[in-house]
């Protein structure tokens, strides 16, 4: 028994100082490739899309930290069976660590924008892993001097005492190195000083929710990044390629030095629920897609714009969308400051009525043309829509489900959504009652949200309150409950309260 704690003792300790080891390599060079993030990515695009919206609608923005501590779990407990069978036949050291290492070693090479390189973290994390692994259960030589002490190898405990303090320090050397890459990151943001916009956003209208604009802070987060690209914008370049006539490449500071437009818009993520939190609207900064399209010269059957990221992810956006008139953008600034680093800094996609996942890639850095015949992006490998609309959707955001109030006039409020098409009208039922006409406040344009009100005369009681909107097009928000996946959800959003 004791014999097989301290073997496990001995897996874990010698698994965490190779991992420690691995990530302060990849930090100094590709922080990507580190293994658990490695490895927490291939699973990602392995993960079957029902299992992604679970996690998506129950942990929000701390689906990847979950993620990445049940990766380390994992990681325990192969450590564990490992150095509990090492005790027993030395060879379960070479072939657990070997197995460890191939695992992170192959999914770093399975990353879109994987080189040979970056598996060289994982090889020689899975490396030193074993030979400490082999050092902590060497049997001791025979000596006279008292080395065990009531059964306890006192010399084991101490390199297991050392071990795991050494290993503390290199994970806190990864972490550090990890930290002035984000910090460096964040100065070139904090420097840096956006030219004002050449064609600047309308003022908001008066009478305009407070609320109508969602802070950067507050801005909702969904993507596949485990770790937040940090990108230079001294090095970052735009290639604009494929089905065109010439080739473009520039670099941010060429980009900023062409018009700029600022915009009001909303952008929704396709995951969101009826109901849900992921939407926001900001005011955003950027050069406008199509003079750059243009200037490029796209191809006759050139239906798809592919964009992708620093971190491979690739984003179908019909190209029609950026050459209808409407404001898609090469964005730059949110909210009067540079891209936040999780909003894609320094530059990301931005295509206003189309869901993030078909037109609003992060921290872009090439363009192709091409058509949806020739190339799948990323979400529709995994069948998510090709066109990526925004529904016509509403949304009760006061009073909040299961809210206890007074009887007497209560102001039920919320924001509807229709972008490019505009909302027309926002209806309110009671208890399944009939519809009747809400308030719309005023808004920024037919590419925002818009806020509404109703004045509801509440009596005591039990009572659903219930919201469709109409858009512009004449069509009615679908009563149908659908999920998110493949093109959106669909439903009326409802909710439970009680008057007294």
């Amino acid at each position: 028994m004791r014999r097989t704690l301290l073997g496990a003792i001995s897996g874990i300790v010698a698994a965490g100082s190779g991992v420690a080891v691995a990530e302060l390599l990849a930090a100094a060079t590709r922080p990507g490739a580190g293994p658990l993030v490695a490895v927490g990515g291939a699973v990602i695009d392995a993960t079957p899309t029902p299992w992604k919206e679970f996690a998506v609608r129950e942990l929000g923005t701390n689906d990847k930290p979950v993620l990445l501590a049940v990766i380390g779990v994992v990681l325990a407990g192969l450590a564990l069976a490992t150095g509990i069978a090492a005790t027993r036949w030395r060879a379960a050291i070479p072939v657990g660590t070997a197995l460890l290492g191939a695992v992170g070693a192959a999914a770093a090479l399975s990353r879109p924008t994987a080189t040979l390189p970056d598996a060289v973290p994982a090889v020689v994390g899975a490396a030193v892993a074993g030979v400490l692994l082999w050092w902590l259960l060497r049997k001791p030589r025979p000596v006279d001097t008292g080395v065990r002490e009531n059964g306890v190898d006192r010399r084991l405990v101490l390199r297991l005492s050392l071990l795991a303090a050494g290993a503390s320090v290199v994970e806190g050397s990864a972490l550090a190195v990890s930290g002035q890459r984000q910090n460096a990151a964040g100065q070139s943001r904090e420097a840096l000083r956006l030219p004002a916009a050449a064609d600047p956003a309308k003022p908001l209208p008066g009478g305009i929710g407070r609320d109508f604009t969602t802070g950067n802070t507050a801005f909702y987060r969904v993507d596949t990044a485990l770790t937040v690209p940090r990108i230079d914008p001294s090095t970052w370049s735009l290639r604009i390629h494929g089905m065109v006539d010439r080739e473009i490449e520039m670099s941010f500071a060429e980009l900023l030095r062409r018009p700029l437009i600022e915009r009001d818009i909303t952008l929704n993520c396709v995951s969101n629920e009826v109901g849900g939190p992921y939407i926001g609207t900001a005011r955003w900064l950027g050069v406008p897609l199509a003079a750059l399209l243009r200037e490029a010269g796209v191809q006759s059957g050139a239906d798809q714009i592919v964009a992708r990221s620093d971190e491979g992810m690739t984003i179908g956006t019909p190209v029609a969308t950026a050459l209808d008139g409407r404001d898609t953008m090469l964005a730059v600034g949110m909210n009067g400051e540079p891209l936040p680093l999780e909003h894609g800094f320094p530059v990301r996609m931005l295509t206003p009525g189309l869901y993030g996942y078909a037109g609003a890639c992060k921290w872009v850095t090439e363009i192709e043309l091409t058509t949806f015949d020739r190339f799948d992006a990323y979400w529709v490998k995994r069948g998510w829509g090709v066109q990526g609309t925004v529904k016509t959707a509403s949304r009760i955001d006061k009073p909040k489900p299961f809210a206890r109030m007074t009887a007497g006039p209560v102001t039920v409020a919320g924001v509807a959504w229709a972008q490019r098409r505009g909302i027309a009208a926002v209806e309110v039922s009671v208890d399944g009652g009939p519809w009747q006409p809400a308030e719309l406040l005023p808004t920024a344009s037919i590419d925002t949200w818009v806020q509404w009100r109703f004045t509801w005369k509440a009596t005591p009681g039990p009572h659903s309150l219930a919201v469709r909107a109409t858009d512009s097009k004449g069509a009615v928000q679908p009563q149908d409950r659908a999920t998110p996946f493949p093109d959106g959800a669909t439903g009326w959003h409802t909710i439970s309260v009680t008057v007294s």
